[in-house]
């Protein structure tokens, strides 16, 4: 019975592409987490690229679920918070289907989210495992640079920030970016008053990353 439901599913996802319009939306995921974390954030960084890197993106990004066909309208489609995160098996199928039709993930660790990500990722992918992106990969390339890889905006733990990937035919399909928290740098500056150069450095990454997923 599950592999009959499986091959229905691959068959009527067959028939879905990923639109190319310039529009971004957020996750809304199951668990218990909290999904619409850095509420500021995808504004001002759809404002930073269509000022600096010629985008024409919609200026209030969507929500879409985990289970929603509506998934497939987005090329780009951002998760992040702070908790627990939960796929049941047909979100991991749609997610799944989504990314290897064409569309890309970007999931940012606001910090505590990565224990319960890990687990979950499994379902989605369970023949692929996260791997290190390494700082010449072309999303640290361009249009900005970032010749030592993922930059750090917030301390948290002190470790190391580390953007971890799955790959899928050569191609970035999934990005993670952890202990680095980019989606404080896209806030508004009074929320966590950082400095200039750092929320310029945070919107720059996030740049090259809404780049290459709607080049790729």
């Amino acid at each position: 019975m599950d592999r009959i439901k499986t091959l229905i599913l691959l068959l009527f996802y067959s028939g879905l592409t990923i639109s190319s319009a310039q529009e971004i939306a957020v996750l809304k995921y199951s668990g218990g987490g909290d999904w619409y974390a850095n509420p500021t954030a995808l504004p001002n960084l759809i404002a930073f690229c269509n000022a600096n890197i010629n985008t024409a993106i919609k200026e209030n990004p969507q929500t879409v679920t985990s289970a929603s066909t509506t998934l497939f309208q987005y090329p780009y489609v951002h998760m992040t918070g702070h908790g627990n995160v939960f796929f049941s098996d047909e979100e991991a199928q749609n997610v799944r289907t989504y990314l290897l039709a064409g569309g890309f993930l970007h999931i940012d660790d606001n910090y505590g989210m990565e224990p319960y990500l890990r687990k979950e990722l499994v379902k989605i992918f369970p023949d692929k495992e996260l791997v290190e992106i390494p700082a010449d990969h072309p999303i640290f390339k361009e249009p900005y640079s970032f010749p030592q890889g993922l930059p750090k905006i917030h301390e948290h733990d002190g470790k190391r920030p580390q953007a971890l990937g799955i790959i899928h035919e050569n191609k970035l399909i999934l990005l993670f970016t952890f202990e680095s928290d980019l989606g404080d740098g896209w806030e508004d500056p009074e929320v966590h008053n950082d400095p200039e150069e750092i929320r310029q450095k945070a919107l720059q990454m996030g740049a090259n990353i809404i780049s290459y997923a709607f080049k790729n």
